[in-house]
């Protein structure tokens, strides 16, 4: 998608995607992964997710990047924060105890910035890309951390033809296909259609979520 898309969507405060929960997935599935105390894990594209201060409760260096300065300064806000502002090449920094949140387009980064990232956590930045950028995404991740990164990646799939994205529809082949060097392996998959209004309103007949381990 466009930047203007995502900024527009920010500035109008049409953000469905944004869960007003830390993710029970995650809360579940974390710590099955069984990484070292201050790990420091990327969260690409993420918002002003509950996520990122579950994860730094845990004790993890938390990276997240995020396009929109509104969702930066939201989550500092919302989560009565000072953070120290900054620049790091392309990306504005915001830094906060354990927590860096860069604004910027997260194809800019650079494997420098993200050599010292030991896991991955993705619940919206694979279903928030058309398949051109998913591609590129994936290569960039694959081609930037190192060998022995884990993480966590939650996708949707559903009929695409119904309902145009974001999110998008990611099958598990193509998952498979993208993060071929990570060992994909189903956590979960259940259908989450009852608690998605939208998606019945579209006629959707089954929306899967799947939660996979990703190990590089």
């Amino acid at each position: 998608m466009q930047a203007e898309f995502w900024h527009k969507r920010w500035a109008d405060n049409q953000i469905g995607f944004h869960q007003q929960q830390v993710n029970s997935d995650l809360q579940q599935h974390w710590p099955t992964l069984g990484l070292a105390p201050g790990s420091k894990v990327l969260v690409p594209l993420c918002g002003k997710s509950l996520d990122l201060a579950w994860l730094a409760g845990q004790g993890h260096q938390v990276l997240g990047i995020e396009l929109s300065q509104r969702a930066v300064e939201d989550f500092f806000n919302e989560q009565q924060l000072q953070p120290e502002i900054g620049q790091q090449g392309a990306f504005k920094t915001y830094r906060s105890g354990n927590l860096q949140l860069w604004c910027g387009d997260f194809f800019a980064l650079s494997a420098e910035d993200v050599a010292d990232c030991t896991a991955l956590y993705d619940r919206a930045a694979v279903i928030a890309l058309p398949p051109a950028l998913r591609q590129r995404y994936a290569a960039l991740l694959g081609g930037y951390l190192a060998p022995g990164c884990q993480g966590l990646l939650i996708t949707m799939d559903y009929d695409q033809a119904l309902l145009p994205g974001p999110p998008f529809a990611v099958v598990d082949a193509e998952v498979r296909q993208l993060f071929a060097d990570w060992q994909p392996l189903v956590l979960e998959a259940r259908d989450i259609l009852a608690q998605s209004p939208k998606f019945v309103q579209a006629g959707v007949a089954e929306l899967f979520e799947r939660v996979y381990r990703l190990q590089r």
